[in-house]
């Protein structure tokens, strides 16, 4: 699984089978904008009613128009934490661990024995396993879409499952961004957040354009050698959807953020990288992702900011004990019973 913000990254460590050798971090980030292919009218908000679901859930859901998006569920209790993957990335992104004997500690069974826990595939997501590449369970639709497009289809696989809210939304590098748009959209149906070095609309502010330019370069689907109807963003499309949030529900949030270079100077000696990836572009591609992350945690009132998180981009691959106790905190101020952070 790579990072979803995609940094091109070529991988300094072991990675785990099911997480890209992409770096997404900065490029995940970028990830996170893809180009609609309509305009979606933005999501009606308004509560999610139903009968709470309770048993194991491992299915295609019809979400209308001819398509079906794959949920998984486990767990019980409310609220629900629906957990979205950053650009590319299948469902099971949230159930692998760096190393693999640990599993288990894995954010997805973790999170089941806190409350009930949901995640599921975007179209043109994959994963890669020990049999080889497997692509999204979801309907294929044209690509690029939008983070619109993509919080629609959240609601819709929401609603139609049954798995009433409010949610605990807990989201990785582009899935960050659903998230917010999930959220400023059905503020009724948000309990929390949990941000997961996501990406943010501030990142281009430091860089210049040719930098901008590159770094959308270096999450496309070619340049990560992902085939054709993988899930793809646009900058020009995701950023002004973002900005043009005007207001958050005020909730328990967490920010997460990777503490360890996207591209290090190892990586670009490689040899493996772009010819554009320079130090230069790697320093200031950096120093724009850490002042972008400090920008997009100062938007949620009370949000506690998480910086020494020991991690790469995948936070939750690479630490899944710090994304747990975020998602922890959350869950229980949404209760009533908040513990210290």
């Amino acid at each position: 699984m790579s990072p979803s913000l995609r940094w091109p990254v070529i991988s300094s460590g072991a990675r785990p089978r099911h997480v890209r050798a992409t770096l997404v971090v900065g490029v995940a980030m970028l990830g996170v904008v893809a180009c609609t292919t309509g305009t979606p009218s933005p999501p009606v908000s308004a509560p999610l009613t139903a009968a709470a679901p309770t048993g194991d859930v491992d299915r295609s859901v019809d979400i209308g128009g001819g398509r079906t998006i794959y949920l998984t569920c486990r767990g019980r209790g409310s609220p629900t934490i629906v957990l979205v993957s950053g650009l590319g990335e299948r469902a099971d992104n949230w159930a692998v661990t760096t190393d693999p004997s640990t599993a288990g500690q894995a954010v997805f069974p973790r999170a089941a024995q806190l409350s009930r826990v949901c995640a599921y595939d975007r179209p043109g997501t994959e994963t890669t396993t020990a049999a080889g590449r497997q692509e999204s369970r979801s309907t294929m639709v044209p690509q690029p879409t939008s983070g619109t497009q993509a919080a629609n289809d959240l609601r819709s696989v929401l609603i139609a499952s049954g798995e009433i809210g409010p949610y605990v939304l807990v989201g990785h590098s582009y899935g960050g961004d659903i998230v917010r748009l999930f959220a400023a959209a059905q503020p009724k149906n948000v309990a929390g957040l949990v941000l997961v070095d996501a990406l943010s609309e501030d990142l281009p502010a430091r860089l210049t354009a040719e930098q901008s330019a590159n770094l959308e370069k270096l999450n496309s689907p070619s340049a990560q050698g992902r085939p054709a109807g993988a899930e793809e963003f646009r900058f020009d499309v995701v950023f002004p959807e973002l900005r043009a949030i005007t207001t958050s529900p005020t909730v328990p949030t967490v920010v997460l953020t990777a503490d360890r270079k996207v591209i290090s100077s190892a990586d670009i000696a490689t040899g493996k990288l772009p010819p554009f990836v320079t130090q230069e572009f790697a320093d200031a591609l950096w120093t724009a992702q850490l002042a972008a992350q400090d920008e997009l945690a100062a938007k949620f009132t009370g949000a506690t900011h998480v910086t020494k998180t020991n991690s790469g981009h995948y936070i939750h691959v690479e630490q899944p004990q710090l994304v747990v106790d975020a998602i922890a905190q959350v869950v229980d101020a949404a209760r009533g019973t908040p513990r210290p952070s």
